[in-house]
């Protein structure tokens, strides 16, 4: 059992526990011949705390949402570098897309500076040259971040074929005013504010290291 189906579990107890009271209590009413004063006291208490379970089982499906289903991308896992770079260029790239794939839900992503392909790592799509479509040629002119939580609902889906085919989430990230950092996930919805200030300081980063070589 993963980890999803046991907190699938865990949110749906109180519902079960609440349920199998209130059907004993109702069992336990109809066996008995004559209800005592006692006995009408603890149905009451008992029918109460059927109620306060099934509330907070339905409670728990509000406040804990589903996790999003993750794929896995299609593709060869690959390391490509441009070898005209500076070795400085090299080992800061190099350092930046580790760190990149190993504390986010990112599973590819490449670097277009300076219009080429510099760096491509992760899981590789099939088309290993970038050519800018409109959602990138529009990172570039104004220099801000998109983020396409699900892509599979864009219709300008078909310009990232140099991504996997079943990416599930896009992030495009300026790299000063010459390039773009492209991310992708395996599942939609996955990237969290924390991830986006993250991914813009390491983008930031990059482009003083690539402006300087």
């Amino acid at each position: 059992m993963n980890k999803y189906d046991a907190n699938r579990l865990l949110r749906l107890l109180p519902f079960f526990a609440g349920g199998l009271g209130g059907f004993l209590l109702l069992i336990n009413r109809l066996l008995t011949a004559q209800i005592t004063d006692s006995q009408a006291r603890s149905d009451a208490l008992g029918v109460i705390e059927g109620a306060v379970l099934i509330l907070v089982g339905l409670l728990w499906q509000q406040i804990q949402g589903r996790t999003p289903d993750t794929v896995d991308l299609i593709g060869e896992t690959g390391l490509e570098l441009d070898e005209s770079l500076s070795e400085s260029a090299k080992t800061e790239l190099a350092w930046a897309s580790h760190l990149l794939l190993t504390n986010t839900v990112t599973r590819s992503l490449l670097v277009y500076y300076d219009g080429k392909t510099i760096l491509r790592r992760g899981v590789l799509g099939k088309n290993p040259q970038v050519n800018p479509g409109a959602i990138l040629e529009r990172v570039l002119a104004k220099g801000k971040a998109v983020y396409l939580v699900n892509l599979s609902l864009y219709p300008g889906q078909l310009e990232f074929d140099y991504l996997p085919e079943n990416t599930q989430g896009v992030i495009c990230q300026p790299i000063g005013k010459q390039g773009v950092l492209v991310l992708g996930a395996n599942a939609p919805r996955s990237y969290t504010k924390k991830d986006e200030q993250w991914i813009e300081g390491i983008a930031d980063k990059l482009g003083v290291t690539l402006g300087d070589s």
